[in-house]
């Protein structure tokens, strides 16, 4: 079966209500859903602006603007969910702050079904600032979700640098890695991206990336945000040869889209040119 995915280069904006944030979402799903995207992905940390609702005091504030957003966060299940129903498409909406317990957050990516069901994947690898500034916890579980066009998972940005996480999905089966970034260096948007070429090699699967972009100097947490959303695949025969099926021009404000089968992956890690797939557990062999 083959789909389209469109993955977001999704700006961060200084809202003046909830309707202004409802507004602006509902057109960037209608956009990919005339564009007949059936999967859809926005970016990690994304629902960050929503903190600009709550008054200079909280927004200026990195634990406050945490604590503050967790009010908002049924809203946002609802708003997305809904969407996701309405246009009968899967929503990969970034990533949210979720408060598990008194003071305790982790970065939580929520997946949306068309049959208004939902799941969602924990990041797992913190980076120095979210372990050093917003002490933000790592989840402890990773987990491949069930969808009509095949077996997906999620990694959000720094764990798509890590190897044996997105190798623990695809033995679950998955043939689809998303990966929900947000970045504010060049040096950042490109560790994931390589990461994000790196996993699609090694596994033979497809990995979609998706950045936040521009600026807001109102925000400690993503006042600078930088990156293009790629779809990635192996490199082999039937794919690209670079494993680039498309990606987006650099901190621009778009829909990236992609064809993609995720068939393709059982066929070439049975008839490719290599079989990265295949010969991985090989490794400790010689380690």
């Amino acid at each position: 079966m083959t789909f389209k995915i469109a993955t977001a280069q999704y700006d961060i904006s200084f809202l003046s209500d909830w309707t202004g944030y409802q507004q602006k979402v509902e057109r960037w799903v209608n956009e990919a859903s005339e564009n007949n995207a059936k999967i859809l992905l926005f970016p990690e940390y994304a629902s960050m602006e929503l903190a600009s609702l709550f008054g200079q005091e909280v927004y200026s504030s990195l634990s406050k603007q945490l604590t503050a957003m967790q009010s908002l966060q049924t809203d946002y299940i609802e708003l997305f969910g809904n969407l996701a129903k309405q246009h009968g498409c899967i929503i990969q909406s970034g990533s949210f702050p979720v408060e598990i317990e008194p003071g305790v957050f982790r970065n939580r990516a929520y997946l949306f079904m068309p049959d208004g069901s939902l799941d969602y994947q924990d990041k797992v690898m913190m980076t120095r600032f979210e372990n050093e500034q917003w002490f933000i916890r790592g989840g402890k579980e990773l987990k491949c979700f069930d969808t009509e066009y095949g077996k997906i998972a999620i990694n959000i940005c720094y764990d798509s640098e890590f190897p044996l996480l997105a190798r623990q999905q695809v033995e679950m089966g998955a043939n689809l890695i998303l990966v929900p970034s947000c970045t504010d260096t060049l040096a950042g948007f490109y560790r994931v991206k390589i990461g994000c070429q790196a996993r699609a090699l090694e596994n033979q699967c497809y990995v979609a990336q998706s950045c936040l972009v521009g600026h807001a100097s109102w925000s400690e947490a993503v006042d600078v945000n930088i990156g293009s959303a790629g779809i990635y695949t192996p490199v082999d025969r039937g794919f690209p040869d670079n494993g680039i099926l498309n990606a987006g021009e650099l901190n621009a404000v778009q829909w990236v889209y992609g064809e993609i089968s995720l068939n393709n992956c059982a066929t070439v890690r049975e008839q490719g040119q290599v079989f990265n797939y295949r010969d991985w557990p090989l490794q400790t062999a010689v380690v």
